[in-house]
């Protein structure tokens, strides 16, 4: 037992005296998200604030690919010092699980949760021709005509929100999944889907001039730059989706270093600067510890691993 003891003061004492002295080289974060996305902009963003304090270079390298499996598994099988971390999502941490029948990592066992870095904000949108003003009348009719609901593809959030919409309003509605937001987007403007679960930047443009009718937002709460747009939820109670982004440290990463780069990002994303540009590109920011955030990412498994199952989406 005195055995024991000494280790752990000892190996306490090492990762104490490893992240007083971090960082000492350069840092890489691997990012899931291709290059100009709002994942990729905002670890830029990140990385350049804390290379300019921390006097070290802090590269952002972009593998993206097979739903972000690449880019977490490289971070999963990092060594855990710090000098690696990932941007994972909503799709990496929570949906994966269950939509890949083989996932080269667990989202919870090889990964030290660090901090949240965004929600992008989304909305409902249904095409012109669709007779409904809100989500209620819109269930209304889900119930006596048939509809369909568009998508970014198998597995996608938007696809998954169609999903979850389904089951909780207790409708039938036909699913069709398109290569990517574009064309899913440009089919709906033309009249050929009903409706559209999607980011807000993609689509308030074309709610505003008049080619779609945005209904609602899908966070759990109004959004800034929407604040007339009731959520989902105010009529479908627990309807609730966030598209997230996240910072995650390999497992096994020292305390006090995942501590400090969640200090880091909370005070970056809640600066002046960055809390005024959120609205405009359809985001939020909202703080958590590591171990609250701990707690989210099990709560999301949780939540999406039924959604996926009774969507039938699977990656063999």
């Amino acid at each position: 037992m005195k055995l024991l003891a000494a280790l752990l003061v000892f190996f306490t004492w090492i990762s104490e005296i490893q992240a007083q002295a971090y960082p000492s080289k350069p840092i890489r974060i691997i990012c899931s998200f291709p290059v100009g996305g709002i994942a990729d902009i905002y670890g830029r963003i990140i990385a350049g604030k804390l290379q300019e304090s921390w006097g070290q270079p802090i590269i952002v390298d972009n593998r993206t690919g097979a739903g972000g499996v690449i880019a977490a598994e490289a971070g999963a099988k990092a060594a855990p010092d710090g000098y690696t971390l990932v941007i994972g999502s909503i799709g990496t941490h929570a949906v994966n699980p269950t939509l890949f029948s083989k996932l080269p990592y667990d989202p919870v066992k090889d990964f030290a949760p660090i901090s949240l870095m965004l929600e992008a904000e989304g909305l409902l949108v249904v095409h012109p021709s669709v007779q409904a003003q809100n989500v209620a009348e819109l269930i209304a009719l889900a119930k006596k005509q048939p509809l369909t609901f568009a998508s970014a593809g198998m597995g996608s959030a938007s696809h998954l929100a169609g999903e979850l919409f389904k089951s909780m309003a207790k409708v039938e509605m036909t699913h069709v999944p398109y290569k990517g937001n574009v064309p899913a987007i440009t089919d709906l403007l033309a009249g050929q889907t009903s409706m559209l679960f999607a980011t807000m930047p993609t689509v308030l443009p074309h709610a505003k001039a008049g080619k779609l009718r945005a209904l609602a937002t899908i966070g759990d709460s109004r959004a800034a730059a929407t604040p007339e747009l009731p959520t989902v939820g105010e009529s479908l109670k627990g309807f609730e989706v966030s598209n997230w982004i996240a910072l995650f440290a390999p497992a096994g990463t020292p305390p006090e270093i995942v501590r400090r780069w969640n200090a880091e990002v909370i005070r970056i994303m809640q600066s002046p600067e960055i809390q005024a540009r959120l609205p405009n590109e359809g985001a939020k920011f909202s703080p958590q510890t590591p171990e609250q955030f701990a707690a989210f990412v099990k709560s999301e498994i949780a939540k999406w691993a039924p959604v996926v199952k009774a969507s039938g989406a699977k990656v063999d």
